[in-house]
């Protein structure tokens, strides 16, 4: 969190902007506070995109699907406005820490953990898709460790922001290593590229490492279209192979995220599924 900055907005709608949460590919996110005192994270979407022609139908869309996804494992859309001069949407603000620096600062999680962890993400993945809605860019760093549970977070514009031609040359949506085989082709990236990332997301998070290692983004996205995934360094058998099927390269052949849900664990509430060292920042 840090403070605003020379001409960041004070008000987005009836929202009050506290604070900078950070940026990425499609906007920047705000600390804000309803007019009833509820914190909410609000996403700006960058004003290129903005531009874009359709971008805006597409994103009206995205937002009237998005506000109906429910389910435990998910921060749900409380207000959004597609006709404003730069589009945003907000969701509830959620205190905690993304899995990508829990397991920066404290390793991988065991086993029992991450079964916990992918129960709770196959169950946002259902709803998510219930809604008609694709993520489309599932990562460490859009899980949430909240003292309610994980959470997923930063649905509902990455649709609309794919089909819009925002491309310089080899641009795309969505972060390497995680990005299902068909996306990092250019292709229409549906349910089953969430439950590619899903299997990458649980490989991070029983490794420290992403399946597909480190490197630019052009080695990150031939080792996703080519080369199987490295999961060796998964300790559990049977969670190496449900990780397995989630990235086979074939869309087709993935498990649907309801399927896996029985293969997993109980789906985790609080923080007394993580490690101590990881629930007592949480």
């Amino acid at each position: 969190m840090r403070p605003l900055q020379p001409g960041d907005p004070t008000h987005l709608g009836d929202h009050r902007v506290l604070a900078r949460l950070g940026s990425g590919g499609m906007g920047e996110v705000f600390l804000g506070r309803s007019p009833g005192g509820r914190m909410v994270a609000v996403k700006v979407v960058h004003e290129a995109l903005a531009a874009q022609p359709g971008f805006r139908a597409r994103f009206r869309r995205e937002v009237t699907a998005a506000r109906s996804v429910g389910g435990a494992y998910t921060a749900p859309l409380v207000d959004a406005d597609p006709d404003a001069e730069v589009p945003w949407l907000a969701t509830a603000y959620l205190p905690g820490m993304s899995l990508r620096d829990a397991i920066d600062a404290h390793g991988p999680l065991p086993p029992p953990a991450v079964r916990a962890l992918g129960a709770a993400l196959a169950e946002a993945l259902v709803a998510i898709h219930g809604a008609g809605v694709v993520h489309r860019d599932l990562k460490p760093g859009n899980v949430m460790l909240t003292p309610d549970g994980p959470r997923v977070i930063d649905f509902g514009i990455a649709q609309a922001a794919e089909a819009t031609a925002i491309t310089e040359s080899g641009a795309f949506l969505g972060s390497p290593g995680y990005l299902a085989p068909e996306q990092a082709a250019g292709g229409r990236a549906g349910p089953a590229a969430d439950v590619f990332a899903l299997g990458a997301v649980l490989a991070f998070a029983a490794t420290g490492s992403g399946p597909f290692g480190q490197g630019p983004v052009h080695v990150l996205i031939h080792r996703a279209l080519h080369d199987p995934p490295d999961l060796a360094a998964v300790p559990d058998p049977g969670l190496r192979h449900l990780i397995a099927t989630c990235l086979d390269k074939d869309p087709a052949r993935r498990p649907v995220p309801a399927a896996l849900v029985p293969h997993l664990a109980a789906p985790p509430q609080g923080v007394a599924w993580l490690p101590e060292t990881v629930s007592q920042l949480v």
